[in-house]
C-alpha cells in the first residue's frame, strides 16, 4: 500500500495550504471510516463544482481555486486522504461530452472533443476498495438541478450529469461507491498510482488553438453557466 500513499507533484499534500487544513479539520484525530466520509462530503461540497485551468493542476492549486470538476477534485481528494494515511488511486476513463450539455452550450458545445478525459478515486479502507465519483458535484448545485426538473426521476443527462436515479444518485458514502457521472463512461483507461501516471499517458484531445480558448475563455463560461444553475437561474440560462 506504500505507493498508494505517496506525495507527487500533482499529490502535493506537504504544501503548507494543505496542511493548515488537514489541522484545522483535524482529520488526522479521526478513525479511518470517519476520515474518508469527512473528507469527501469537505471535497463534495465545500470545493465547488467548476472547471479548473487544467486537468491536472496540482491539489493545492485546486483548493486554492475553491471549485473543481472530476479530475481536479479527483487530485485534491486524493492527496487530503493520502495525507491522512488512507491510500489511494485513480481510474482513467472518457465520457461522452453529452452530459456536459447545459454547463457548456452553443458553438462552444459544437467545438469540444466527443470524448472527455475522466477520472474517479478508488480508496482502500479496510482491504476492500471503494470508488468516489460521487464527489463531482456539490449538493448545492445538485439539488438546484433536481429542483428545476422535478418531473425527472430516472435517467438524467446534462450539466455535468448523468444518472439513472436522478432525485436520489448514490452520492453519500458509507462503505459503498459512489456515482454521478458513471453512465456517460465509454471508454476505460483502468488503474494508475497517481492523476501524474495518469496524465502522462492520457489527455483531453484538443488541438494547442482549442486548448488556448477553453483554458482562456471558454471555461470561463461553463463557470458562470454553473454560477446561474447553483443560483436558481437554470431557466433563464435554458433559453439563452
Amino acid at each position: 500500500m506504500e505507493k498508494y500513499l505517496k506525495e507527487t507533484t500533482i499529490l502535493d499534500f506537504n504544501k503548507s495550504v494543505i496542511q493548515k487544513l488537514i489541522t484545522e479539520r483535524g482529520w488526522k484525530d479521526l478513525d479511518t471510516i470517519s476520515k474518508v466520509k469527512s473528507i469527501y462530503n469537505f471535497v463534495r461540497d465545500e470545493i465547488k463544482f467548476g472547471y479548473n485551468l487544467s486537468d491536472d493542476v496540482s491539489a493545492s492549486k485546486v483548493l486554492n481555486d475553491g471549485y473543481g470538476q472530476c479530475n481536479t477534485k479527483s487530485n485534491l481528494l486524493m492527496a487530503l486522504l493520502r495525507v491522512v494515511e488512507v491510500p489511494t488511486r485513480i481510474h482513467g476513463f472518457t465520457i461522452d461530452k453529452a452530459l456536459q450539455k447545459g454547463a457548456i452550450t452553443g458553438i462552444w458545445y459544437k467545438l469540444a472533443p466527443q470524448n472527455i478525459l475522466h477520472s474517479w478515486v478508488e480508496v482502500n479502507v479496510n482491504d476492500k476498495w471503494y470508488f468516489l465519483e460521487g464527489v463531482i458535484l456539490d449538493r448545492e448545485y445538485l439539488e438546484s438541478l433536481q429542483a428545476q426538473n422535478k418531473d425527472c426521476t430516472t435517467t438524467f443527462c446534462g450539466y455535468g450529469v448523468y444518472t439513472d436515479n436522478f432525485q436520489n444518485p448514490e452520492i453519500e458514502w458509507n462503505l459503498n461507491n459512489t456515482f454521478i457521472q458513471e453512465k456517460g463512461i465509454n471508454q476505460d483507461f483502468g488503474l494508475f498510482d497517481s492523476p501524474d501516471d495518469f496524465y502522462a499517458k492520457h489527455q483531453q484531445k484538443l488541438n494547442p488553438f482549442k486548448k488556448f480558448i477553453f483554458r482562456n475563455l471558454v471555461r470561463h463560461i461553463m463557470n458562470r453557466n454553473v454560477q446561474n444553475i447553483r443560483a436558481n437561474k437554470f431557466s433563464e440560462l435554458a433559453k439563452a
